[in-house]
């Protein structure tokens, strides 16, 4: 069995991608899928979950029996799924399909805490192939002090879960809306030179006393070399499918027959009548 492990923080659209990529797989890919809701915190998802997690554990429930705020009562939920994956792994594994695992927004549970690495190590064991979409808004890239702060998180999630890594920008149709850019998206998706950035960091007033640290820690995400993202519109089809086939690169899923042929219909379309998206956008900007 292949698998998602969709994570990132609040607001990044981590359910709303689960909803546009689960109905892109099931009705253009024809590929059976299944999300799990595996946030505590999520009891209205925009979609109607396969397997849902609070069945076993409420976060509110925590909240009153042990008088925890909210980051307190959702760790304490993800050790008890931990303390219990076998009830999980009985309502995941008996469906027999394609799993998108739709994942808390606490960042630290990707970053240093060990009860969700512990539970993706269980998953594993199962026999399941994952890899991980990690997303961010891509309102992020209109502040570079912002930006590095996202490029340090995805880099140590990276580290942290060692698992095949897709770093997304969400919300890129949203992205003229947000304030200019300093430089061409190309620029932010694939992390090019980042000295660049410190120029733009280095000319504000409150950072310059913050101006080692800052050339310290680009040069650590220069020096893993790691992080890269891919551009997305969950509106978009042809976005979606970009995005599905380094996932599926990523975690060595094998195509069937028919789904061969659909995606090798969907890759001539893309090249077709639908423009890239990421294309269109670089140009926008680089015309700037």
């Amino acid at each position: 069995m292949f698998g998602q492990l969709v994570i990132g923080p609040p607001g990044s659209g981590k359910s709303t991608y689960c909803r546009a990529i689960a109905h892109h797989l099931l009705n253009s890919v024809k590929r059976d899928v299944i999300i799990v809701n595996l946030d505590p915190a999520n009891d209205r998802p925009p979609y109607e979950a396969d397997v849902d997690v609070q069945s076993l554990i409420e976060v509110d429930e925590v909240m009153e029996r042990l008088t925890l705020g909210p980051n307190g009562a959702i760790l304490f939920c993800m050790e008890y799924i931990e303390n219990n994956m076998e009830t999980l792994k009985e309502m995941v594994m008996s469906q027999k399909a394609y799993v998108i695992f739709d994942c808390p927004g606490q960042v630290e549970l990707y970053t240093h805490h060990t009860a969700f690495r512990n539970i993706v190590n269980s998953i594993s064991k199962w026999g399941m192939q994952l890899c991980v979409v990690s997303l961010v808004d891509s309102h992020y890239c209109t502040d570079p002090a912002k930006f590095i702060s996202v490029l340090l998180t995805s880099l140590s999630s990276m580290l942290h879960l060692e698992l095949p890594h897709i770093n997304v920008l969400s919300k890129i149709d949203l992205i003229d809306k947000m304030g200019p850019l300093a430089f061409k998206l190309n620029f932010y998706t694939e992390v090019l030179d980042l000295s660049y950035l410190l120029s733009e960091l280095d000319e504000r007033v409150c950072s310059k006393r913050f101006i080692k640290l800052n050339h310290a820690l680009t040069g650590l995400v220069e020096d893993y070399n790691l992080v890269s993202f891919y551009p997305l519109n969950v509106q978009d089809i042809g976005s979606l499918h970009r995005l599905c086939k380094a996932v599926d690169k990523a975690n060595g899923y094998v195509y069937g027959e028919l789904e061969e042929r659909t995606v090798a219909g969907l890759s001539q379309s893309d090249s077709g009548v639908n423009l890239e998206f990421e294309y269109d956008k670089s140009m926008q900007y680089d015309n700037r």
